[in-house]
C-alpha cells in the first residue's frame, strides 16, 4: 500500500470518530453532519441558514468538542464595531477602564469554531474583518500578531420566511478539496440534541 493511501485511512479514521463523537449530542442529520464535517478536513467556512432555534449553536458546539477545540459565538447587530471582535472595554467595580481580549483573541489558537450569528445585521467593516480572519487565520492587534491556524468559521443570516430548516453553503476562502472557489450546498430539518430526533434530508 503506498504512503499516501495510508494517509487518506488515517484522515478517513479521524472524520469518522469525529462524527460518532457529535452523534453523542446530535440525533439524525447524518448528512448535514458529514457534509460540516467535510468542510472542516477542507479547512474551509461554512454559511448557515435557517431560522431561529433549529440547534445551530448545539452542532457547532458538539463538533467543537469533539475536535478538541474552543467555541465563541458572536452576535450580529447594526451597533457591533470591527474592534469589538478584537477586545472588550469596560469600567471594573473600582471604576477603572480595563481592556480584555474580543471573542476572536480570548481563545487564542486553541479557538477551533467561530459562530458568527445573523452576518446579514453586521455593517460592512465588521464583514471585513472577518473575511481577512478567514483569509489569513490571524488578526494584528495590540503591537503583535494573533494566530488561529485551526480556526473555522460559521456564519449566520437569519430570515424569518426561511423555516425551520438549515441550509449550509461555502463562505469565501478555501471550501472544497476539489476546487478553492467551489463548495456544497446542504439541506437539513431542524438539528435535534440528543433528547429529540429529527432527521433531514441532503441535497449537493
Amino acid at each position: 500500500m503506498r504512503p499516501e493511501d495510508h494517509l487518506l485511512q488515517d484522515w478517513r479514521a479521524s472524520a469518522l470518530r469525529i462524527e460518532q463523537e457529535v452523534a453523542k449530542a446530535i440525533i439524525g442529520q447524518h448528512d448535514t453532519v458529514r457534509m460540516i464535517n467535510v468542510a472542516l478536513f477542507a479547512r474551509g467556512h461554512v454559511l448557515l441558514e435557517g431560522d431561529v432555534g433549529i440547534g445551530k449553536t448545539t452542532i457547532l458546539r458538539a463538533f467543537a468538542r469533539a475536535v478538541g477545540g474552543d467555541f465563541e459565538r458572536v452576535e450580529g447587530t447594526v451597533d457591533l464595531m470591527p474592534g469589538d471582535l478584537v477586545y472588550h472595554t469596560y469600567v471594573d467595580a473600582q471604576g477603572k477602564p480595563r481592556i480584555d481580549p474580543g471573542p476572536l483573541l480570548r481563545r487564542g489558537e486553541q479557538l477551533t469554531t467561530f459562530f458568527f450569528n445573523e452576518i446579514n445585521r453586521a455593517r460592512p467593516q465588521v464583514q471585513s474583518l472577518l473575511l481577512r480572519a478567514m483569509a489569513e487565520r490571524s488578526v494584528a492587534a495590540f503591537d503583535r500578531e494573533y494566530r488561529f491556524p485551526h480556526m473555522t468559521v460559521f456564519a449566520d443570516r437569519n430570515k424569518v420566511s426561511a423555516g425551520r430548516s438549515l441550509r449550509a453553503r461555502p463562505l469565501p476562502g478555501p471550501c472544497s478539496l476539489a476546487e478553492s472557489r467551489r463548495g456544497s450546498q446542504v439541506k437539513g430539518g431542524a438539528i435535534a440534541p440528543a433528547h429529540r430526533a429529527s432527521v433531514g434530508a441532503l441535497e449537493v
